[in-house]
């Protein structure tokens, strides 16, 4: 069984490649840092064996770089069984109209095309083997807005239209199709929202419980690992500190949590 994983280079994309390369799968490592991945690569097919890991340097965003991706595959890594649509981001956090526009096209190429790309660029290969599951990561933002996230959570919204719809496209056909959406999770997602500002960054995972992104990678694998009849249209997962929205219990009342 072969995943290919975008933004697989850190967050819950790497804890995907670790978890399901421990199930036994044979991953595709796909992101933009060539050398992040090479050493994710290497790792990993130290800890399972040759062949287990492929990097894959890619821009989801480049629609040509990825359908020349997916052709070029060397031959016995090209029955993908299984697409995690990870990669993702947010940037700033302002009101709609104080994002740049540069902001604007970046969440929207990354959050919307690179998935729509990846499904085009897979999805027939799935259908002539009869057989596959696409993930798309998703969000709790997918299902509620909060302020200054207006673009990031439209794009998130549109990742569950685009999981229900496809679901729909295929339907009649063996394939499968999930959106996982996690609340707060502490990875770089922060990180990369607030331009390295470590500060501003950590203080949205601070005096609290967020998920880990093996917990979210545990929720992904849970989907995927279902039996072929089954077919978990969404998985919505939240750290027991979370409420719907950006409700999060912090401080001394989140430690019995």
């Amino acid at each position: 069984m072969i995943s290919l994983i975008t933004g697989a280079s850190f967050g819950i994309g790497e804890a995907c490649a670790y978890r399901l390369a421990r199930d036994g799968y044979r991953v595709i490592l796909a992101a933009r840092s060539a050398e992040k991945l090479r050493r994710l690569e290497t790792e990993l097919n130290d800890q399972h064996g040759p062949d287990t890991a492929l990097a894959l340097p890619l821009d989801v965003v480049d629609a040509g770089a990825v359908h020349a991706a997916i052709r070029e595959l060397p031959p016995d890594w090209q029955h993908i069984d299984v697409l995690i649509n990870n990669a993702g981001l947010a940037l700033n956090l302002v009101p709609v109209y104080e994002n740049s526009v540069e902001e604007i096209d970046t969440m929207i190429d990354v959050n919307i095309k690179g998935v729509l790309y990846l499904i085009r660029a897979v999805v027939p290969g799935m259908l002539e083997r009869g057989r596959g599951h696409i993930v798309n990561i998703g969000s709790t933002a997918g299902h509620e807005l909060y302020p200054g996230g207006t673009i990031y959570s439209a794009t998130k919204h549109a990742v569950l239209a685009l999981t229900n719809g496809l679901k729909q496209d295929l339907h009649g056909t063996p394939l499968r199709v999930t959106a996982v959406s996690p609340g707060l999770t502490e990875t770089d997602f922060s990180r990369v929202r607030f331009k390295g500002d470590e500060a501003r960054a950590g203080a949205v995972y601070a005096d609290t419980h967020a998920l880990t992104a093996e917990e979210v990678a545990d929720a992904v694998a849970y989907c995927v690992h279902a039996p072929e009849s089954v077919n978990v249209q969404e998985l919505l997962v939240m750290p027991r500190v979370q409420s719907p929205g950006i409700r999060v219990v912090r401080g001394e009342a989140a430690r019995g949590l």
